[in-house]
Parts: structure tokens; sequence; C-alpha cells
């Protein structure tokens, strides 16, 4: 069996997402996400460019070799684009593999873990009273675990917050819009937003929260040991990424367990955090982390220093990276938790899968391989359009972290 054909195909059904599909010389097929929000163009030029002619004529068994040789055969190595178009193929031969050996991928990843997949849903208002009302639609649909994001008093807008969060998706314009942020705002309001879910909903629910990078780390301990009386799984990204020693000085001012990873694309944008046990939970992605493959290797490591699994999983993700996810998560031994933002209508449609929610659990499919496909003729419906995240400026006009 050899690869005898690869497209890279771009659509935008509600957003937009770059999907890789390859073809056997017998007729199977694999598909792997290249998402890479904002700059999806980049990873189709990458993966049409200097993939895919790779990719012609090789063996579709061979998945390691097949990682390493564009991994290591490119002088340029990491990075988001290069490692979401690593992703692409290698979900895809994941895909193929499962499909010609009559199994569903985790059934190749060493089979179940646990029974299924815990999943934590997004509630989004501006104002406490309105989120509070978000969470109980979340618990009333089963989720036994979700992330609470509010408006800030004094601020128009804030990222991670819409009208509706069910249809959220933060890129929009071509070009980035920019918004005014505060973190003094911020920090004096966001304790007490806690301290009434927990009030409303008792202490079983799990209780999430995101940061987004904007904070230092003397900012994030104290927003950590603010909110320890209110038992968070997980404070997110409070602070920028780039310098893991940040983690470091959080750590010795409070036990709210962190999670970061999201922008991760490699286990050495991670090595530190998670021999340090620096963090708690590792969220980077079957797309963004070098696809299925890679992403064990993460896991591996840091199941090895009692860091768990919490895998991004936002709709910037097409749900083809979804479906790779939940295979992965059902197989090792240190899950957490995944994010999970369901589809639109639109995507679904243009993404069939058989991966299924119920009662705060996510579910693979049982099919072989990953249970999920692009209906090309429905995607081309879908042009691309360009779409940017926002920026934010502190009030006196700074650039400050999104």
């Amino acid at each position: 069996m050899r690869i005898a054909g690869a497209r890279v195909i771009v659509t935008s059904p509600g957003r937009n997402f770059v999907t890789l599909k390859l073809v056997t010389d017998d007729g199977v097929t694999g598909v792997g996400d290249a998402t890479l929000n904002g700059r999806e163009q980049a990873v189709a030029a990458y993966l049409g460019e200097h993939v895919v002619p790779l990719l012609l004529g090789r063996d579709p068994a061979r998945i390691e070799d097949t990682w390493q040789l564009l991994y290591k055969g490119a002088y340029w190595r990491r990075g988001p684009v290069t490692m979401s178009a690593i992703a692409a193929v290698d979900t895809a031969l994941w895909d193929i593999k499962g499909k010609v050996a009559g199994l569903p991928v985790y059934q190749l990843l060493g089979g179940r873990s646990r029974d299924g997949v815990t999943v934590y849903g997004h509630a989004a208002a501006e104002t406490t009273d309105d989120v509070l009302t978000d969470v109980a639609r979340l618990v009333g649909a089963g989720y036994r675990a979700v992330r609470v994001q509010t408006g800030v008093p004094g601020l128009t807008g804030t990222y991670g917050v819409t009208a509706d969060p069910r249809t959220y998706e933060p890129a929009g314009s071509a070009l980035p819009t920019e918004a005014v942020w505060s973190t003094r705002r911020y920090l004096a309001h966001v304790p007490g937003v806690f301290e009434r879910v927990r009030a409303e909903f008792g202490s079983e629910l799990r209780l999430l929260h995101d940061a987004h990078h904007r904070l230092t780390p003397i900012e994030a301990a104290g927003l950590g040991r603010a909110l320890e009386p209110y038992g968070l799984t997980w404070l997110e990204d409070p602070v920028p990424a780039e310098l893991p020693e940040g983690y470091r000085l959080i750590r010795q001012h409070t036990t709210t367990p962190l999670a970061v990873g999201e922008v991760f694309n490699s286990i050495w944008d991670c090595r530190q955090l998670i021999t340090e046990q620096l963090i708690d939970y590792i969220r980077t992605s079957v797309v963004h982390a070098g696809g299925i493959t890679h992403l064990r290797r993460i896991f591996d490591l840091a199941d090895l220093h009692h860091v768990r699994s919490g895998s991004h999983g936002a709709t910037d993700l097409s749900p083809v990276c979804l479906a790779a996810a939940l295979h992965l998560d059902l197989s090792i031994p240190n899950f957490g938790l995944q994010e999970y933002m369901p589809h639109s209508a639109e995507t679904d449609a243009v993404f069939p899968h058989t991966y299924r929610f119920a009662d705060g659990y996510l579910h693979p499919s049982e099919e072989p391989g990953l249970g999920v496909d692009i209906d090309e003729e429905l995607a081309a419906r879908y042009p691309y359009r360009p779409a940017s995240l926002p920026v934010n400026r502190l009030e006196d006009g700074t650039l400050h972290s999104w």
C-alpha cells in the first residue's frame, strides 16, 4: 500500500478550517486537522508546497518514520506552522491505520483506560448574574466541569466572553480588532464571581478559569491565592508561557492548580514545566503539537511527573482534531479533562462524525479509524475568509497580551 494522493482543503463553515486528506493506492482515506487560527493559509501553503510532495509513494503504515522525516528532515524545525502540518499528516496516517486494521484508533493506542472522556463546557457572560444562568444551562445539559468567564466592570469587552458562548469565535475581521484591558479591574472582580458560583452550585461541580496569559507571575500568584477558597480544578494560562520560571514563582505562593499549553508545539516547549512539576495540567492539542504521535510523548512525560492532560478543544479546532483527541484521551493513564465547545451545525455537516456526548462525557467513535470525515462537496460551498484574532491594549495604550 502506498500514498497515492493528498488534498489540502480549506473551508469556512462558520470559521476557517484546514484539512489534509490522504488517499492510498487501494482507496483507503485518512483525514487530519491542520487548522491554525488566524494563520490557516500559512499551514495550507506549507502542506501543499513542502509536505505533500514528500508523501506521495510512501508507505502509510510507517507513521513514526514519516513523523521523523517531516520533523528532522526540515532544517527549520518546530513552530506552529510546521507542527500543525506534521500533525495533519500524522493524524491522517493513524486514521488510515485504524481503517486497515478494522479498529478504532484508541484500540491501537492500547485500548480503554476509562469508560468515557470527561469534558468541560464554557460558561461566559458579561455579568455575574448572567454567567450563573449559563452555568446552570451547562449543568442541566450534564456537564460535570465548567470554565467560568465574565466581563469586567468598566471594560467595553473581554476576550473569552460573547453574547452566546455556544457560538463563540474570537477571530473576527480580516485585520485584528483592538480592545482595552485593565488587570486591576479584572483582579478585583474575578474572586467575587467564583464566590457566587460556589454558593449557587456547591462543591461538587468542577470549576475552571482562563486568565489568557494576561498577568505577571506575582499578579497570577495573588489571583491563585484569592481563588483557593473556591477549589478550582485549574487556573489556565495565568502568564505568558515563554518564560517557564514564572510558574515557579506562582507555585511558591498558591496551591490553586495551574494549566498551560494550548500555544505549545512540542515536548521541548513544556519539558521544564512538566519535569519541575510547575504545572498540574498540560493543555497541548493534537493539531498544534505534532499529531497523535507527538502528543502521546508529551502525555507520557507528564505522567512521570504527576501532570495530567487537559487538551485544548475550542471550536478553532475541527471535529477531526476533536475525534483524534478523544481516542488519545480514552487510552492514556493520566487523563485530566478535555475542553469541549460544540461546533456549529454547518461545521458538523462538513465534518460528519460519530463521536457523541452523554452525561458529561464524550465517547469516541467505535468505527475503524477516527470515525470522522470531510464532505468535500459541501466544504467547497464555504470559501475561505480572512479572520484574525484580536489584540489588547492597556488603558494607557500599551500593547498587551490577548
